[in-house]
């Protein structure tokens, strides 16, 4: 079994701090889609292979996409790959789109979600397709940091658009927040916290805020002091605090930034902390077969192009040695509240692995940052803010 990522690299515009690929040129939505179902059609020989447990259309903004869009996509995922009954089905969604009134059935070559006649809901609209699971970007409920980091939505949206998609019969909502802007401060963070919890949402992600190379949010920060980023000190709290009342409010916390109800784990990014093979379509998107690994070229307009020509728009692909899947296994299976199995090392990489793993550990296990429970090494709670340290160390390339 395997996971399907659709690439939907989208946006109406561009968040200050967000380093993915994306883009504002929404006019080749239309070609875009295409050339995805083209690639699917191309790739069809991996379909064979394994069927598909889950699917991810992420972005970029996939709630920039028309129904009839939408249905292209489903229509090729389906007639090309053995999809699984109970295949968890997400789509990433702004706030402000889900209550907007759009066309319940635009052409194919509709450029917007508002360009013809018969308006419904975008909730409607989504509940009319496969897609059993919504990724909503909440950020933070503060108007004034959504205007800071240049999102389009205001904070009263989130709980009409959770409202709108309970109507709609959807019941497994994820919403991401994001803690650690310019100048918050620990109030305001668990005014944000509270507030997310009182939408009741099945899961929620939340993430420090990452002054990413090259993004506008960095090169602020480097001229204005009002974009420079808080303390340490200040974050780790922001980080414990988060733990605290989500814990508290019977959520789990089950991998680094990821809290969700009992049955409600997110089983598509699961499948990438597990090392589940999966199939990434579209511009940018990562594909992983256990011994290869390659991506897609960068670019919408390349893609297209690359697409058009018969070809496939593979940026690059690498054959993984060894050590490259040791340190997968390690980086992935670290970030989970279940840790990794050093059986499970020693069977697959040998013991030799297992001592490099073991005596690099051991500084942090004296220092309670890891802990060897049940055969299994997991990070500490103290461990955890400094995860990306200790699971560097751990590395063999």
């Amino acid at each position: 079994m395997a996971g399907l990522y659709i690439h939907i690299p989208f946006c109406k515009s561009r968040c200050i701090y967000c380093g993915f690929y994306s883009t504002t040129l929404g006019h080749l939505r239309a070609p875009y889609v295409d050339a995805l179902c083209r690639e699917m059609e191309m790739r069809a020989a991996e379909a064979a292979r394994q069927s598909i447990g889950t699917i991810y259309l992420g972005g970029g903004t996939p709630s920039q996409l028309t129904e009839s869009q939408l249905r292209q996509i489903f229509s090729h995922i389906y007639n090309i790959y053995k999809v699984e009954p109970n295949a968890e089905i997400t789509i990433e969604c702004n706030p402000d789109d889900i209550a907007l009134a759009v066309p319940c059935s635009p052409t194919a070559d509709s450029s917007s979600p508002a360009d013809s006649p018969s308006p419904s809901s975008y909730a409607a609209i989504l509940s009319r397709l496969p897609i059993n699971r919504i990724s909503m970007g909440a950020q933070t409920f503060d108007d004034s940091r959504l205007r800071l980091s240049h999102r389009r939505h205001a904070a009263s949206q989130v709980a009409e658009a959770m409202s709108t998609l309970r109507a709609h019969g959807f019941h497994n909502i994820s919403i991401d927040l994001m803690f650690g802007f310019p100048q918050q401060t620990l109030p305001q963070w668990a005014d944000d916290i509270d507030q997310a919890l009182a939408l009741n949402p099945e899961h929620i992600s939340a993430y420090s805020l990452t002054y990413e190379e090259g993004t506008p949010l960095q090169r602020l920060s480097q001229s204005d002091p009002r974009y420079a980023p808080i303390s340490d000190e200040l974050s780790l709290a922001m980080y414990h605090l988060l733990i605290d009342r989500l814990t508290a409010a019977g959520y789990e916390h089950y991998e680094i930034s990821n809290f969700a109800r009992p049955g409600f784990r997110s089983r598509h990014n699961s499948s990438y902390w597990q090392g589940i093979p999966y199939i990434g379509i579209g511009a940018a998107a990562h594909s992983y077969d256990i011994d290869t690994r390659s991506w897609n070229v960068s670019d919408v307009e390349r893609y297209i192009q690359t697409i058009s020509q018969g070809q496939l728009p593979v940026e690059q692909r690498e054959v993984l040695t060894t050590s490259e899947k040791y340190d997968d296994m390690v980086m992935t299976a670290l970030r989970t509240s279940q840790g990794l199995s050093l059986s499970d090392i020693a069977r697959r990489f040998g013991t030799d692995y297992q001592h490099h793993l073991l005596s690099n550990a051991q500084p942090h296990i004296d220092r309670n940052l890891l802990i060897v429970d049940n055969g299994r090494l997991r990070i500490t709670r103290d461990g955890l803010f400094l995860s990306d340290a200790i699971i560097s160390d751990l590395m063999y390339v």
